[in-house]
């Protein structure tokens, strides 16, 4: 019987001796985590505190409420008066929710290489950022912006095509600090009123220095 079981102890022993310290006092499951599982984590408490939802109203209330899209000239980052005056639009109800981040992103048209379009999308981006920031929009509400280069067209043509030479602006987000956000009144801050068009008080922001290329 003894004999019987040598072969068993033997293969606890070498299974054991393949085990490091840290299996027995690591978290369990910590041996197989290849990084992702915070991910759910962070997922199941947007969803139980009803915080993504909320981001996925707010989106499309922002998208209904002015326009998101602003377009270039082939090759260009510059703005053209058109772009100025929607990024305003966009100011406008950014300044009016505080309590909201949100993201812009670059895109180009399917001229040219991957990495040529990749930059010139950033630095499309970087331009709406950068003027939404001389309306008085604070960087902290702005996350990095980020360039789909010409992975994402909106029409699939080989030709210089305005629609896709574009910047899109997103809600992306609370912010952490915020009052309201802290207390969760997610909902509240949703259905606020945002009035169209809003003036906002002389010196609260800089006026923009107009180019004089």
């Amino acid at each position: 019987m003894v004999l019987r079981s040598l072969p068993l102890i033997a293969a606890a022993m070498i299974s054991l001796a393949g085990c490091s310290t840290n299996d027995f006092t690591s978290e369990a499951g910590a041996s197989i985590d290849e990084g992702g599982f915070g991910n759910s984590t962070m997922n199941n408490t947007l969803v139980m505190s009803g915080e993504r939802d909320y981001t996925i109203a707010l989106a499309e209330r922002f998208a209904k409420s002015v326009p998101t899209t602003i377009n270039f000239a082939f090759n260009s980052s510059e703005l053209t008066p058109e772009a100025r005056a929607i990024l305003a639009q966009q100011a406008d109800f950014i300044r009016q929710f505080p309590q909201v981040r949100f993201r812009v992103f670059g895109h180009t048209d399917l001229v040219g290489s991957n990495a040529y379009n990749k930059a010139l999308g950033m630095r499309r981006a970087r331009a709406a950022v950068a003027y939404l920031s001389s309306l008085g929009i604070g960087s902290s509400r702005l996350e990095a912006v980020v360039s789909y280069g010409k992975t994402r067209p909106i029409i699939q043509t080989s030709a210089p095509e305005e629609r896709n030479r574009r910047t899109v602006t997103e809600v992306s987000g609370f912010v952490k600090n915020n009052p309201m956000v802290l207390n969760g009144k997610y909902a509240q801050i949703i259905y606020q009123e945002y009035v169209r068009g809003a003036v906002v008080p002389h010196g609260e922001y800089p006026v923009p220095i107009e180019e004089t290329k």
